[in-house]
């Protein structure tokens, strides 16, 4: 009898009820859901089918060691409610995995649905971009799919998707998959193979050719399924060739036909939240676009026309009534030419939709509409003209919208600044203060290895934070930090001046030549970057010195540490067929390595142990400090699941060297060169090693505008503080004639140079850049190959950013703790002001005390337009003080530039000619604490009522000047010597 009723209480747990209990550390179970309050703005949700929670770690999340959090729980009419000081989290219990309708998130201001869950049905769509994907990104480059987009590439191993389907009935079915099949990377236009599997039983099936990648057709297999749900992953295994493009897949039973997108499975939306409109069900005409800026969500509807119809379920209706329904809109000029008020009907009712000024400008309007109890239907149509607008959102007793703050990519590799902004993609902040982390498919991790997660069959599982923050957004980035890792916190050589360029050098070039050059006109100069030239055989992907040009790579590496320099060496991660180390190193790799695209070469698979260790062994004979992984059309990859590839690869480079510099986020070779999108790994791992290298821009001043805005986009969406840029843009788009030579297939040809204005502006904005790194592909770089003015110009602010190294290494340490970046935009320390967030294109702060406004006009004067944050700010080169809360048209020529100091604040720089001397600049008039961070130690510095005392944590020889800003705009320095007080009035 004991034995029989083991099982069954088992099977009664998962359908019933179970009241909540509380655990150790901050834990609720609620059957097979489980809560963890890990501060007062994050809970851990996690949901196992099987009952078997999951305690390891994980390759994002490293840390769940939080201090305790005062929180209350209790089961009130079968939800379970847990409320910390800051949010509240419901969750009705027994209900399942989570969805929209049963898990939800109250802080102060929003009520959200974190979990969007799509189980498709027998007979309905299953958009591929709404499955779990690992590997995969979402494209758009080729006509014919539905919904968002189609799941592109499968061309790396493990690279694939996980659908949960759900058979009405026990039986035979069919999975059906649409896809495309054209040329693939490697030049083949042939049958592929997938593996497709059922609750992790898996067959290979093969994937006919079609005409072109704009031709989809459906592929089959049949399969016995009981009645539930059940998990169909397609995936490309070891075995398989995959190299296809997949749209969306389907369960039928036999006979059925292959679904339409009024048949797509979607989730519901909630009362009291705000639903995607891409997110429902669409029939049609109008399509899913995300070409226009400032959506929320993945995409928005696109110009609703006469036929069309957009579903969406909403569940939760409190009771029957009238409610206030909000849509979110843009109408410009319409497919007809006219631009004028449109008629939208939602449910029938006619609604007036105002005009817009374009497509990129959104607007809302709210209708009252009539709703029954509970869950009801809610349908978008328009009149037979058309409704001629796009929607984004709808908004049910709601007008909170989910935006982005910010956004991240892999690269800008290609941006001009001339053709508008580049996609961003959404990471962890937004306007209406939430975020689900979703951690379900991060593998495991002990810090060394990863371990993908264990195979649960058709047992659901979920595994995400919820991140209810409201305004509090240096909370989030404190939360992620603890969560996932702190930025990389770089060695301080690091934040100095760095010199790069494309372009053939050598030992001696760099030795007789370029050092002796900074020494001369007085320019600072900290790392040395030997980009691809310096490779024997062949310069792209060789992996020896070339000993025509460095006869002695360790010597070379002596004398810059003599120097008190640090070198980095360009690496593209493939291998030649030809090359001289090719064979001891597919020996090592067991003989695994496979072609690339690339002529006679060959790529590795970093996720193989044997392969990582055989390109790992390839860099031994090259003496240097640290990699620079570069890379465009090799095919290298990982094939480790639930590990973002470019995550995995800089973790290694970082193990050589401390920190890889490299690009990030992403599939290693999806998306072509710059492989821009992001992998639902994300990029929070990323952080922890790498400083990312944005790619190849252009010499232009729109490239100057956007990476203002970029730096501070990446770092509060992503935690990421050190970020790099090409200072002065990497491609020339000017064609002036510079002051070198180089051979180009025997032809003696020219560098090219930047116009002087448009240099020394760069140059100033890299001063004050996470890195300061000159760069450009064959173009002049350095000051003394420019005019007078430009080359005073740049010299002075290569010199101010050397002095500024004290500074923004403190910063850099307080980021490697609190998550908050070097820089970052004004809305992380004044969330409530709207100026915060309409300047953060044009304007930035360098740590709390620094305002800085670059100017991005040519001229010999430019002049830019400022917004002044709360407080009182003093120009830090002319002394003018300008009021808080206020705006000024500020103008310098090219020995100045916009940068401020908030009163109170306290800046402090290497002095003149000695790295221990320090100057603090004190803006006087508010009290102020700085805690300067060196590696021996700390030194805290307040100001209260004119007095500046300073507290080293260790006893100090150093000697301090005082420069003292007053409020009249007035300044005068004091040489305080070792006194650690120093009278400031």
């Amino acid at each position: 009898m004991r034995k029989t009723l083991t099982p069954l209480l088992a099977l009664l747990s998962l359908v019933l009820p179970v009241p909540a209990t509380a655990g150790p550390s901050g834990t609720v179970v609620s059957g097979q859901a489980r809560f963890q309050v890990l501060s007062p703005t994050l809970v851990r949700t996690e949901y196992a089918g099987d009952g078997g929670f999951e305690n390891a770690s994980t390759y994002n999340v490293v840390n769940r060691s939080f201090p305790r959090t005062a929180y209350s729980s209790r089961v009130q009419d079968g939800w379970l409610v847990i409320t910390t000081s800051a949010l509240t989290l419901r969750y009705r219990v027994g209900s399942g995995p989570f969805r929209a309708d049963n898990l939800e998130l109250r802080t102060r201001d929003t009520t959200a649905s974190p979990w969007r869950r799509v189980v498709c049905a027998t007979g309905q769509l299953c958009e591929a971009e709404d499955q779990q994907r690992e590997g995969m990104l979402v494209a758009t480059d080729h006509a014919g799919y539905t919904g968002v987009g189609f799941v592109a590439g499968f061309s790396a191993t493990n690279n694939g998707i996980t659908a949960t389907v759900n058979a009405t009935s026990a039986g035979r079915h069919r999975v059906v998959v649409r896809y495309a099949n054209g040329q693939g990377g490697d030049g083949k236009h042939e049958n592929r193979t997938l593996s497709l599997g059922v609750d992790g039983r898996a067959r290979q099936i093969t994937v006919p050719a079609t005409a072109d990648w704009r031709d989809w057709k459906l592929v089959e297999t049949e399969v016995d399924l009981a009645a539930g749900e059940h998990r169909v992953t397609l995936v490309k295994s070891t075995a398989d060739s995959g190299d296809v493009n997949v749209d969306s897949l389907a369960l039928l039973t036999p006979g059925q036909a292959f679904p339409g997108t009024p048949q797509r499975a979607v989730d519901d939306c909630r009362f009291g939240t705000t639903c995607e409109a891409e997110n429902g069900a669409l029939t049609g005409a109008a399509t899913i676009a995300d070409d226009h800026a400032g959506f929320a969500g993945t995409g928005f509807v696109a110009e609703l026309v006469g036929g069309t119809r957009l579903g969406q379920r909403i569940t939760g209706v409190p009771a029957a009534g009238t409610y206030p329904v909000t849509l979110r809109y843009a109408n410009g000029v319409g497919g007809d030419g006219r631009h004028e008020p449109r008629t939208v009907l939602l449910n029938g009712q006619a609604i007036t939709v105002p005009v817009t000024a374009d497509w990129t400008t959104w607007a809302t309007t709210t209708v009252q509409l009539p709703l029954p109890a509970g869950t009801s239907d809610l349908v978008v149509t328009c009149p037979d003209s058309g409704c001629h607008v796009n929607l984004d959102t709808i908004g049910i007793s709601s007008e909170r919208q989910h935006l982005a703050l910010g956004g991240y990519r892999r690269s800008l590799d290609g941006y001009t600044g001339t053709s508008g902004d580049p996609r961003l993609f959404p990471g962890l902040l937004y306007r209406d203060g939430w975020y689900l982390l979703d951690d379900t498919v991060s593998a495991l991790y002990n810090g060394s290895t990863a371990t993908p997660r264990p195979d649960r069959g058709a047992r659901p599982y979920q595994d995400g934070y919820v991140f209810g923050y409201g305004q509090d957004l240096k909370a989030a980035l404190g939360d992620l930090a603890r969560l996932t890792g702190g930025p990389k916190l770089l060695p301080r050589w690091a934040y100095g001046v760095w010199y790069s360029e494309y372009i053939d050098r050598t030992a001696a070039d760099y030795r007789d030549r370029i050092l002796p050059a900074f020494r001369e006109h007085g320019v600072p100069l900290d790392v040395l970057v030997v980009d691809t030239d310096f490779k024997a055989r062949n310069t792209w992907n060789g992996w020896q010195f070339d000993t025509a040009k460095f006869p002695d790579p360790q010597g070379f590496l002596d004398w810059a540490h003599r120097e008190g320099l640090h070198t980095t060496l360009n690496i593209h991660p493939s291998i030649q067929g030809s090359d001289p180390d090719f064979a001891k190193a597919q020996s090592i790799a067991r003989g695994k390595l496979a072609r690339g695209s690339c002529a006679d070469c060959y790529v590795f698979d970093w996720g193989d142990p044997d392969q990582l260790r055989a390109y790992l062994e390839l860099h031994r004979g090259m003496p240097t400090d640290f990699w620079w992984l570069d890379w465009c059309c090799d095919g290298s990859s990982s094939s480790l699941r639930g590990v973002t590839p470019d995550s995995w690869i800089n973790e290694q480079y970082a193990k050589l060297g401390g920190f890889a510099f490299s690009r990030g986020f992403g599939s290693l070779q999806a998306g072509g060169y710059s492989g821009s999108g992001p992998l639902p790994t994300g990029p929070w791992a990323e952080k922890r090693t790498t400083l990312h290298f944005t790619g190849d821009t252009s010499s232009t001043w729109g490239a100057l505008k956007g990476t203002i805005g970029y730096t501070s986009a990446e770092a509060a969406s992503t935690g990421m503080s050190a970020i790099s840029h090409d200072i002065g843009g990497h491609n020339d788009t000017t064609g002036l004639r510079g002051s070198e030579t180089y051979l180009d297939n025997g032809q003696v040809r020219y560098t090219t140079k930047l116009p002087d204005d448009l240099y020394a502006r760069w140059v100033q904005l890299g001063a004050f850049q996470p890195i300061t790194r000159l760069h450009s592909n064959h173009s002049d770089r350095l000051p003394w190959q420019y005019g007078p003015a430009a080359q005073a110009s740049a010299t002075k602010f290569l010199n101010l950013r050397e002095r500024l190294v004290p500074y923004i290494y403190t910063l850099a340490e307080q980021a490697n703790r609190t998550g908050v970046p070097v820089v970052r935009p004004a809305y992380l320390d004044h969330p409530s002001t709207p100026e915060a967030y309409s300047t953060a294109d044009s304007q930035f702060l360098l740590g709390p005390d620094v305002l800085v406004a670059p100017i991005t006009t040519p001229g010999e004067v430019g002049s830019t337009r400022v917004w002044f944050p709360p407080g009182q700010w003093t120009d830090y080169f002319t002394g003018q003080v300008y009021q808080g809360n206020s705006w000024a048209t500020v103008s310098a020529g090219w020995d100045t530039m916009p940068v401020f100091l908030r009163a109170g604040g306290m800046l402090v720089e290497r002095g003149e000619g000695s790295t221990d001397a320090l100057t603090v600049h004190v803006t006087a008039g508010a009290r102020a604490d700085f805690t300067l961070y060196e590696d021996g130690g700390r030194t805290r510095l307040t100001q209260r009522d004119g007095i500046l005392v300073v507290q080293p944590t260790r006893p100090s020889t150093r000697d301090w000047t005082v420069v003292v800003h007053r409020a009249d705009g007035s300044s005068r320095v004091v040489h305080a010597g070792r006194r650690v007080v120093v009278d400031l009035r």
